[in-house]
């Protein structure tokens, strides 16, 4: 594990590569299920994440860069939502984000039982996930909520084209970025920082000094390309 830590009733987890079965470019703990590795031994990795966690169930999403936002409970055992935040008020459910240079978010309920986990990448900034998964926090009731962000691709590695990068700047100003040669990037990674100052919400950036890009600890869509595997977050109540 990367990090682990337990506030008031939530538990959550951000991994990394280690204590998986998984081998060749996904080796070893790859949670992701559509980059080539075997089905089979993913599965397997999941129900060792879910078994190191202590969970009941393990939800998990498909991600699409989007800006919806599911809860555990309405998502049938077995089935994976289409969503970019998935919540819980369930105890004993895990919830699951998986990531590869993306930035992964854990969100807190600190005086009501409740959690959440987010998927962050360059549309999902701009498109405000990370303000519809705390939007749906609050109307739950929950008044008080903390955030960890983790690892993912640094604002000195992450080049975008000048003019996609100037528009993510555009849309949240902490996000856009120069990289370590010079040429026009972001950090998504500051960006869900700057979001969550602004809505009040203390905020923990655990992947402050890390880039997946560089660190072989993590998996890296960029830097591995399509047989890249997936890192992730996982969150459950007590």
């Amino acid at each position: 594990m990367f990090h682990r830590d337990t506030v008031g009733r939530v538990e959550f987890a951000f991994t990394d590569r280690e204590g998986g079965l998984s081998d060749g470019p996904w080796e070893s703990l790859n949670l992701g299920t559509s980059n080539g590795d075997g089905p089979d031994v993913v599965e397997r990795n999941l129900g060792r994440l879910g078994d190191e966690m202590g969970v009941d169930r393990l939800v998990r999403m498909t991600q699409v860069h989007g800006a919806d936002v599911v809860w555990s409970r309405d998502v049938s055992p077995g089935d994976i939502p289409v969503a970019d935040a998935l919540l819980t008020d369930e105890p004993g459910v895990g919830v699951l984000v998986r990531v590869a240079d993306c930035t992964p978010v854990v969100l807190v309920g600190l005086d009501e039982p409740v959690a959440g986990v987010v998927h962050c990448g360059r549309e999902g900034l701009v498109g405000g996930v990370v303000l519809a998964a705390v939007a749906a926090l609050r109307e739950w009731g929950a008044e008080s909520l903390a955030a960890w962000v983790g690892p993912r691709a640094c604002g000195g590695c992450y080049e975008l084209p000048e003019e996609m990068a100037d528009a993510v700047g555009a849309a949240v100003p902490a996000a856009r970025s120069t990289t370590s040669w010079g040429t026009p990037a972001v950090d998504i990674g500051a960006g869900v920082v700057a979001q969550l100052v602004e809505l009040g919400i203390p905020t923990t950036d655990l992947g402050a000094h890390e880039c997946t890009i560089e660190d072989e600890r993590f998996f890296s869509y960029r830097r591995q390309g399509q047989d890249s595997g997936r890192f992730g977050a996982v969150a459950v109540i007590r």
